[in-house]
């Protein structure tokens, strides 16, 4: 898959009770305040507006009322506006003071200076005392009310001391809205403690689903096995990477649906969707996708029946589909890690036979003379040359496994190993044409046995040679290094384009495309390599051959390190 643009995979916010919360994020409490403020403004345009149609009606004489409506309507804005909301924490602090302590020192003021004979003002002290509890604390809120309860006996009291008559019913009326003050306060803090329980469980159960659905998301992108959900009408609504690798898709593409009966290779696809729909019930089969220009591709395909959860009668055909030749490359595998032991223990066994059958064989060409037995001794020896390969490329695999990593790993001046081994792979006779070299300009040191890095050239020009042309420089061995990177070996042939299903396993073990192949080279260069700290890859490049520009299969070995020597003459092909 295409490397995406780095972002957060959750972006997982939590406001504490005591801290800021941003004014521009999600939540209850941005409300609240947002409403409590806009309260206050509205209450003191009400207030500013009644204290001057007072005071211009002859009603009021004292212009300190209006003056004290008129600071509040500002302070009021200015909160509203330029403040951020904020819980009143645990204390009487600045915060505190800026919201509720403004109100009830508002209306405080407003109730002494208008006194018992006019409006009653202490109904409004029931503001501050709820914002405290919603906004802040229980002891904050049971504070507020207590202040709130004093001012109002204090006025009750300095009315007593100056012989108002009402003094006694003042003071009961004082001491009962005080205890209502305290009412308010311990409910409003109750309720508002249990709606912030509330939203931090809600917000935690969204945090575990939306945690949830991206996990999922993640496993079913991260599985080898192709996923479809296809609808009634054969539109697939969601696919995961696999399967757009097994449809031939682009993975970008398949952001958006698409319908399976647009494609010829997919008709068996609908076909087993419209079964399984019908039949109500999973069904599994093995499809061979006609996909164009990738040849063949043999799957296995499971079916189940899902309903969407707003509409339980639209059903959804889930397509689980695995590709046979994973599916066979791992039980290869696994074959590999049960009898690599006893492999090994049967190879030792079959030497030693195999030997003496070779000895024999050997004799016998020498004392019959008879010219019919001789192609039947040709053929023994054939074969048992081919069962020496298969016994050594078996104990390779034990040898490779084996081998302990050195303190001092040897190192070879790779031009001239590369050189001489493509010689000798040349005067083998195994090909008509020589083959074409292209060394670097300056030798490298390389950290890799010479014996071993033999045998995964071998390997290669073998594999190179069973697919390549017959002109000259259809197989081409290269040497280079990269400005400031690493050295280099590429073994390239014009060789045809390998399947897709097939260049995925070309590293595994036992996996060949030609049934006389024991498909363990390339997994044994691999491992050489690995075991020296480089690493192997196949990609399809084009190289040059005479005059024209010709595409064909690379393996590239890319050493681990190598430290320049002196230039070296090159070698013609």
């Amino acid at each position: 898959m295409a490397a995406a643009p780095s972002r957060p995979w959750l972006d997982l916010r939590s406001n504490q009770r005591d801290g800021n919360v941003d004014a521009d994020g999600p939540g209850e409490f941005v409300r609240l305040w947002s409403g409590f403020m806009t309260a206050r403004v509205t209450l003191g345009f009400v207030l500013l507006a009644l204290q001057a149609s007072l005071y211009v009606l002859g009603q009021a004489s004292d212009p300190l009322l209006v003056i004290s409506c008129g600071a509040y309507l500002v302070a009021t804005l200015v909160t509203r506006l330029f403040g951020r909301p904020h819980r009143l924490g645990t204390t009487l602090g600045a915060r505190w003071i800026l919201t509720v302590g403004v109100d009830v020192a508002t209306f405080a003021l407003l109730q002494y200076v208008q006194g018992n004979a006019g409006i009653n003002y202490s109904p409004l002290l029931a503001l501050p005392v709820l914002m405290a509890a919603v906004l802040g604390s229980l002891p904050v809120a049971m504070a507020t009310a207590a202040g709130a309860t004093l001012l109002l006996l204090l006025r009750a009291t300095l009315d007593g001391l100056a012989g108002s008559a009402d003094s006694p019913s003042v003071v009961a009326q004082s001491a009962l809205t005080g205890a209502g003050y305290f009412v308010i306060a311990f409910l409003a803090s109750q309720l508002s403690a249990r709606l912030a329980s509330e939203e931090q469980r809600s917000r935690r159960s969204q945090m575990v689903a939306q945690v949830q659905r991206e996990v999922n998301a993640l496993v079913i992108e991260s599985l080898t096995d192709g996923i479809l959900v296809v609808d009634e009408q054969d539109l697939v609504l969601a696919a995961n990477p696999a399967a757009c690798r097994l449809l031939g898709r682009d993975v970008a593409a398949m952001q958006q649906s698409f319908s399976l009966a647009t494609e010829p290779g997919w008709q068996a696809l609908v076909q087993l969707n419209r079964r399984t729909l019908a039949q109500n019930t999973g069904q599994s089969a093995s499809i061979v996708l006609s996909l164009a220009g990738a040849g063949p591709q043999f799957t296995h395909v499971r079916t189940r029946i899902a309903a969407t959860g707003d509409a339980p009668s639209e059903r959804l055909c889930v397509m689980f589909v695995q590709d046979q030749r994973e599916v066979e490359a791992r039980m290869r595998t696994e074959k590999l890690v049960s009898m690599g032991r006893m492999s090994s223990a049967v190879a030792h066994e079959i030497r030693n036979p195999l030997a003496a059958i070779v000895q024999a064989n050997a004799l016998l060409d020498e004392g019959v003379e008879d010219p019919r037995l001789k192609p039947l001794i040709r053929m023994v020896q054939q074969n048992a040359s081919r069962l020496e390969r298969i016994v050594d490329e078996v104990l390779d695999i034990a040898r490779v496994q084996q081998r302990a990593p050195e303190a001092d790993p040897s190192s070879v001046r790779l031009n001239q190993v590369v050189a001489q081994i493509c010689a000798d792979w040349d005067q083998r006779g195994g090909r008509a044409s020589p083959l074409a070299l292209h060394l670097s300009e300056v030798d490298a040191d390389v950290s890799f046995e010479a014996e071993h890095l033999r045998r995964v050239l071998v390997n290669l020009l073998d594999n190179a040679n069973r697919y390549a042309g017959a002109s000259a420089a259809s197989i081409q061995v290269i040497t280079s290094r990269a400005p400031g990177g690493p050295v280099s070996l590429m073994v390239w042939s014009d060789g045809k384009p390998m399947e897709p299903s097939v260049e995925r396993h070309l590293f595994e073990p036992f996996f060949s495309s030609e049934s006389r192949s024991t498909g363990l080279g390339l997994y044994i260069c691999r491992e050489l390599c690995d075991g020296h700290g480089a690493s192997i890859g196949f990609a399809r490049t084009a190289r040059r051959i005479a005059a024209a520009t010709v595409d064909g299969n690379e393996f590239r070995i890319r050493f681990a390190s190598a430290a320049w020597g002196k230039p070296s003459a090159k070698i013609a092909p």
